[in-house]
């Protein structure tokens, strides 16, 4: 999945970067009470300020910061290039407890929703090599869209819409959640999203069975 590696590549260049600053302080630190132990004797520096030391302290965390902004743009820029073929339109509607997803490109009026009961979870179904549009909102207090294997997550805000598109490359089913807290039972508020080749995601939204998984489909 594009968007899992890239998030897998940016999270282990910024903990590596951040392990490598972390090293070289707790390094000069221990350096300097070490010193200092060693030296009973040392006195104060008569000097007040070390510009070129310092310096050389700012520019190197600016040089840092310089390279992890552009790195992290960069990939923000690859997560989010421009579809070449217009995407999937899912509408997907959170409420307390559960999820309704629907699909207005759809020949006939389809959507899908559940309980969040047990087994009763809805399911979206998506098509695998295609861009799919999700359009997120809320029928009442934030929720927010969560599947954790995917690395997707997006808030969903009463009377707004956020929408973000995301491309599955091979078939599979995974689990989401609601990743705010929501109430009572948020901690149900569960739902599946499932990939499928393009034939058997159009034969599904032409009403056919096999596709669908949990969830009533109306």
């Amino acid at each position: 999945m594009k968007q899992r590696h890239i998030f897998g590549d940016v999270f282990a260049l910024e903990s590596i970067v951040a392990g490598v600053v972390f090293l070289v302080v707790l390094a000069l630190l221990g350096y300097a009470l070490l010193r200092r132990r060693a030296a009973r004797q040392v006195t104060a520096s008569e000097r007040a300020e070390r510009p070129r030391l310092e310096a050389y302290y700012v520019g190197a965390l600016t040089a840092f910061a310089v390279f992890l902004v552009a790195w992290t743009a960069w990939q923000n820029h690859r997560e989010h290039q421009a579809a070449e073929r217009s995407p999937v339109r899912v509408d997907v509607s959170s409420f307390q407890w559960c999820w309704n997803f629907s699909y207005p490109q759809a020949p006939a009026s389809r959507s899908v929703t559940g309980t969040c009961r047990g087994d009763d979870l809805p399911t979206l179904v998506v098509p695998t090599g295609r861009p799919v549009q999700l359009r997120l909102t809320s029928r009442d207090v934030i929720h927010s869209l969560w599947v954790p294997h995917l690395r997707y997550k997006m808030d969903a805000f009463p009377n707004h819409v956020n929408t973000f598109t995301v491309t599955l490359d091979r078939e599979g089913r995974w689990r989401g959640k609601c990743a705010e807290f929501c109430g009572l039972r948020h901690h149900t508020m569960h739902f599946w999203i499932k990939a499928v080749s393009p034939e058997e995601y159009d034969r599904w939204l032409q009403g056919e069975q096999g596709a669908g998984g949990q969830g009533a489909a109306v």
